[in-house]
């Protein structure tokens, strides 16, 4: 007598927790633990920088399986037939067993385990079995007169079943990943909004700085706004957290419209121009700033230090810089973009790289300027291009990933001299 082909007796797959309360206790878990996380930390961190944290931790990565990788194995074991219907056994309180051969297939896959023993949303009554072990699904069919096509449409039946539960689960994740970095925004700028609250701060003080009477009108453009184990929360300083002094996003956008308005002096004045050095067109910049704004003490509100940049300080702190260079190459602009980030050390610093070009063919310094400060490592994202000549990139400070800052890089093509 031979036994039939069957399953081995190893666990029910998809027969765990269900779909919907695991995808609760995520989102709880998620809130929990922005709500939980050091207050200080929180504040002193980049939202951007938390926001990823959270999504590399709670992301849902359902297996996949790698069906070129399956390996098969063959060995004999005792199986127990005492309860089989097909044999007359007299006293099947005991247990009965016979020589038959068990084959094991082991299927590598990648992913969360755990979503094996999750039951999805669409579910069979009659789930699949397999041993789960670390990153392979091992697959037993036993019997005593195994034949190779009969045994290979069992387990491709087997794997279809398996894989048509995995797509439920993926489907199902996609929703839950796509939701949750708004979810994860959400909840921590909310709480950062509430700790400030609490302690009587905002986020940023900004500069006391007013328009002049008579000054042209202020132009805002809008705002623009990416599962490694194991997922560590961003480093940050525990320190009390104090907001830095820093310029509005007005204030800052005043600025470089007065900036990019320069050109327009050039344009009716090209001999003015011609013959200028770096610092004597730095100086046409200053006088064009602080013809339109005065600070809170008395003195200029622009001035310059050292020999290239234009500065806003308060309380001692740069929270202005702008940059002024010839384009003298590509080398030359990357060596001005981590000259401007050794100044820029504290948090929502803004900033502006202003480019002369005196080269014949300014389109291609165009081309090149967004190329080079995409490259840099510092380099989060281009914002948006703000016009033909100008570019707002989001950058990382040097020595601390989770400090960013805006720079504005502005180009300028300044008149030759004939």
């Amino acid at each position: 007598m031979s036994l039939g082909l069957v399953r081995g007796a190893t666990d029910l797959l998809f027969c765990g927790v269900d779909w919907f309360s695991v995808e609760r206790a995520q989102q709880q878990a998620v809130d929990a633990e922005i709500a939980a996380y050091d207050a200080d930390k929180l504040l002193n961190t980049a939202d951007d920088t938390l926001v990823d944290y959270f999504i590399q931790k709670y992301s849902l990565d359902v297996p996949v399986l790698d069906r070129d990788g399956i390996v098969a194995d063959q060995r004999e074991v005792d199986v127990d037939v005492s309860q089989d219907r097909l044999r007359y056994i007299s006293d099947r309180s005991r247990p009965f067993h016979i020589k038959a051969t068990r084959i094991e297939v082991e299927v590598p896959f990648s992913g969360d385990r755990n979503f094996f023993k999750i039951q999805p949303t669409t579910f069979s009554m009659s789930p699949p079995r397999g041993e789960v072990r670390a990153a392979s699904l091992l697959l037993h069919v036993e019997g005593t007169d195994l034949a190779g096509e009969r045994v290979r449409q069992e387990i491709d039946r087997t794997l279809a079943q398996i894989e048509g539960s995995l797509a439920h689960h993926r489907t199902a994740a996609a929703t839950f990943n796509a939701g949750l970095a708004s979810r994860a925004s959400n909840l921590v700028l909310a709480r950062k909004r509430k700790l400030l609250a609490d302690r009587n701060l905002v986020a940023s003080l900004g500069f006391p700085m007013k328009v002049r009477g008579g000054a042209a009108a202020t132009y805002v453009s809008p705002q623009v706004r990416r599962r490694v184990e194991p997922v560590r929360p961003p480093p940050a300083s525990s320190a009390p957290f104090k907001p830095e002094p820093a310029l509005s996003d007005q204030q800052y956008d005043d600025i470089l419209r007065i900036l990019s308005n320069m050109v327009h002096v050039m344009e009716r004045s090209p001999s003015a121009f011609a013959h200028t050095d770096e610092e004597a067109i730095r100086t046409h910049f200053l006088m064009q700033l602080n013809g339109h704004f005065e600070g809170q003490a008395s003195g200029e509100t622009f001035n310059y230090e050292g020999k290239t940049d234009i500065m806003i300080k308060d309380g001692g702190r740069n929270i202005f810089i702008a940059e002024c260079k010839i384009w003298r190459g590509e080398k030359a602009f990357a060596s001005t973009i981590d000259q401007l980030l050794g100044y820029l050390s504290w948090r929502d610093t803004k900033a502006a790289i202003l480019v002369f070009n005196r080269n014949r063919d300014f389109s291609a310094v165009l081309a090149r300027i967004p190329e080079v400060s995409k490259a840099h490592p510092n380099c989060k994202e281009l914002v948006k291009q703000v016009s033909e000549t100008s570019w707002q990139f989001r950058f990382a400070h040097r020595d601390d990933l989770a400090r960013e800052m805006t720079i504005t890089v502005l180009a300028f093509d300044v008149p030759r001299p004939s």
